[in-house]
């Protein structure tokens, strides 16, 4: 039946079912069931903060449950896998097919970076990167800090790139270099020639088709969407992503509807179910598909949320890395996680519950379980910070333990400060 309405609930329950949600954590997760998993994602979006878990392996472990990170690592960060990395919302991992309909932006991010407020950069390093080609063609795929040159050295502070690290960012959003995976985290740049068929991105679609094929991508992982929704996916231009819904529209591909409470007109996929109900129990990653579009979040769910990683300590409200908690259809509470690895130790640094929702502190105890095994943690604690702490901690029978100073410190920052894309 063509649907040209839904209710807020409906529409919360058809986004989190073309999520992946609404299965029940499998007992042994496959190579193909990860490989489905982020096909129907499209992305995975990379963050290096690690002071839980980083951000790219969380959205299959949600849907997945326990699935080998190894599994993760074999697919997505050797030379020649099926998936590279590019900005295709953030700094993302996506199928390497995938990569040819981003073609346009490094067109798009060059003419930019030649634009007058950048262009004092892009002048500077051009010697450099003349010199770093030669040097990818003569040696091969290397890292950053694996350059040696006068120019590799920090111009700032932790997030002050060298001008080696400045050009091969420059050469890669431009499609001059591309990833050829990652070593320790550090993205390892490539020619495209040394990873990537012949003529892989000269044959790339128009700007037009690109985005159209992205759209389709976009939609069907929402399920449904305003046009912001869709445009937010991968980072698109809001006239483009008009154009591709207008045309997607005529052909059947997207169905118009209005959602209860959304003063915006929004799109349905015609694949996307509309369960009549769905179960499903989370900690969700500040970068999962969810919550990452935080407009979204918050008229889907009435979930306020602004990740406080970059929050002064002292301005803080929830904690330094904080995950919503999923419990069906709903985001009830939030929880700031830390994996003490050195005491084999998942802690709970903060639990909070929603105003207005209810928080199942069985529930959410027997999904820290989950995580902390999956983790490869043996104990968990709980501090007696939050609205929920003493519940949560009950349904662990674990004694709350006392707030320390230290967690509302900054943690130590990570090695690779990650630029944003636009286009």
């Amino acid at each position: 039946m063509v649907r040209s309405s839904l209710s807020a609930a409906e529409a919360r329950r058809v986004a989190l079912a073309a999520q992946g949600f609404g299965r029940p954590p499998a007992t042994d997760v496959s190579t193909r069931a990860v490989n489905a998993a982020f096909a129907r994602l499209g992305l995975l979006q990379i963050d290096s903060v690690n002071v839980f878990e980083r951000s790219h392996y969380l959205p299959l472990f949600a849907r997945l449950g326990a699935y080998d990170r190894s599994t993760l690592d074999r697919l997505t960060l050797g030379r020649s896998g099926p998936y590279t990395e590019y900005w295709a919302h953030e700094a993302a991992l996506i199928p390497r097919d995938d990569l040819r309909l981003f073609r346009w932006r490094m067109d798009a991010l060059r003419q930019r970076d030649a634009g007058p407020t950048r262009i004092d950069g892009v002048t500077r390093t051009a010697e450099v990167r003349r010199e770093l080609h030669a040097l990818l063609r003569a040696e091969g795929p290397m890292r950053a800090s694996a350059v040696e040159h006068e120019s590799n050295v920090r111009r700032g502070p932790w997030w002050g790139w060298s001008d080696v690290k400045t050009g091969l960012e420059q050469m890669f959003r431009w499609g001059e270099a591309v990833s050829a995976g990652r070593s320790g985290f550090e993205r390892v740049y490539a020619l495209p020639e040394q990873v990537l068929p012949a003529g892989f991105l000269e044959t790339a679609p128009p700007r037009a088709d690109a985005v159209l094929d992205l759209v389709r991508h976009a939609t069907r992982a929402l399920g449904v969407g305003t046009r912001a929704d869709i445009a937010d996916y991968y980072r698109l231009r809001s006239d483009d992503t008009a154009a591709a819904i207008a045309e997607l529209t005529a052909a059947g591909e997207l169905l118009p509807v209005r959602v209860e409470g959304w003063g915006e007109r929004a799109w349905l996929h015609p694949d996307a179910r509309v369960p009549r109900q769905l179960t499903a129990d989370a900690v969700l990653s500040p970068f999962d598909p969810v919550v990452w579009f935080r407009r979204r979040a918050e008229r889907m769910y009435g979930f306020h949320y602004r990740i406080e990683i970059y929050t002064p300590a002292p301005k803080r409200v929830f904690g330094y890395y904080v995950l919503p908690v999923l419990q069906d259809d709903r985001l009830v509470g939030r929880v700031d996680l830390k994996s003490d690895r050195q005491r084999g130790v998942l802690r709970v640094r903060t639990a909070w519950q929603e105003p207005g929702e209810h928080l199942d502190a069985e529930r959410l105890a027997e999904t820290l379980r989950r995580t902390a095994a999956w983790q490869g943690l043996d104990a968990i604690e709980v501090t007696d910070r939050g609205t929920a702490a003493a519940a949560v901690a009950g349904a662990l029978g674990l004694p709350l333990v006392p707030h320390e100073a230290v967690d509302d410190a900054d943690p130590p920052e990570p090695a690779e400060q990650l630029d944003a894309a636009e286009a």
